[in-house]
């Protein structure tokens, strides 16, 4: 009697085909993950942007066009390397997906998100980048459990989007999506683990430059959470705070060899070694706000509700005059430092002489 209950029960759940589905899927993940463990150390650090590069467009959604983790890599550069010059154009569009893909009554009905098909020729075209930051995936599940067509839209998006870029002669770097907090839905965040988990495999089978920020931020939120229950990211469950966006600079850096700045909690502790740094960052942040949206107003969208940006030739002209401030502030540290380094050196030998 034992072994016919027995049997009665795992025969209803070998015919229970989504329960065998849920358990592969939750299986792979965490086989890549562990893959993944091993070896992002080595795929994560090192990359050395060619000098022949002067200017990088960063291309996302509403969370790379609020900017703050853009802002923090251009600032963390032109403090720590102040000869490196790249112009940093940040083109993103709210809303915006990669798979052509919107959720029924988007914004209340108002539009369908944008597809980055209608604008990339344009933004190519006028921009003329030399390197590409792309980061798509959060909108690109439309918010929904995990499905086999949705997920090759992003797939079928993303190879369309690295083909588009080399075509140009730029190079292109992708970014896993930012992590979507469970509490507001544990199905899509699973969407977005496979999601970034497929790109980071592009890594192996494509050969492709992919920086994961996808499981660097799970990781933290989960770490803080064991004794902070509180903490977020976003109280959305998406835009991420001023941390969120700290920890995703922080593995673009880090992706750049930048290795030092591996224990900083945040960013300011990263720049502490400038007195200026806080006023670099601020006019950083004035200056991306002004060319993002004149090159997202030039090239052209279909997302309405959106600010009109200044025609180029002013924003350029507005851009250039902060840019000298942000030089300014910069080589007034710089010529500090050296002026430390030459007093100190000339006491020492002072002291030899003796």
């Amino acid at each position: 009697m034992i072994i016919y209950h027995n049997f009665i029960h795992y025969h209803s759940i070998l015919k229970n085909k989504y329960y065998w589905i849920k358990i592969m899927r939750h299986f792979t993940i965490i086989l890549i993950t562990l893959l993944v463990g091993q070896f992002n150390c080595k795929a994560q650090s090192g990359y050395k942007i060619p000098e022949n590069i002067k200017k990088i467009l960063f291309l996302g959604n509403s969370i790379t066009y609020a900017g703050q983790y853009i802002s923090y890599i251009e600032a963390y550069i032109k403090i720590h390397h102040p000869n490196q010059q790249f112009l940093i154009i940040n083109c993103r569009l709210p809303s915006e997906t990669v798979s052509g893909l919107s959720e029924e009554n988007h914004a209340g009905g108002r539009f369908p998100r944008p597809d980055l098909h209608e604008r990339l020729e344009r933004v190519l075209t006028q921009i003329k980048p030399d390197l590409v930051f792309a980061s798509y995936g959060m909108n690109d599940g439309i918010y929904l459990s995990f499905d086999d067509n949705r997920f090759q839209k992003y797939k079928e998006g993303i190879n369309w989007l690295h083909n588009e870029v080399i075509k140009t002669g730029a190079i292109i770097i992708h970014l896993t999506p930012p992590v979507f907090d469970e509490r507001k839905g544990k199905e899509y965040a699973n969407v977005l683990d496979i999601y970034s988990d497929w790109l980071i495999s592009c890594r192996y089978t494509k050969n492709w430059e992919v920086i994961d920020i996808h499981w660097p931020m799970r990781k933290y939120l989960e770490n803080k959470r064991e004794y902070d229950s509180t903490f977020m990211y976003a109280k959305d469950g998406v835009h991420p705070n001023e941390i969120g966006h700290w920890v995703m600079a922080k593995q673009v850096l880090l992706f750049l060899g930048e290795i030092q700045i591996a224990k900083e909690d945040d960013f300011m502790s990263s720049i502490s070694n400038n007195k200026n740094g806080a006023e670099i960052l601020k006019l950083i942040e004035e200056r991306q706000a002004i060319i993002k949206d004149a090159w997202l107003t030039s090239t052209g969208h279909k997302r309405p509700e959106m600010k009109v940006g200044l025609p180029l030739s002013e924003a350029n002209l507005k851009a250039e005059a902060i840019e000298i401030q942000i030089r300014n502030l910069v080589n007034e540290e710089s010529y500090q430092l050296k002026l430390k380094c030459t007093r100190k050196d000339s006491r020492e030998v002072s002291k030899l002489s003796h």
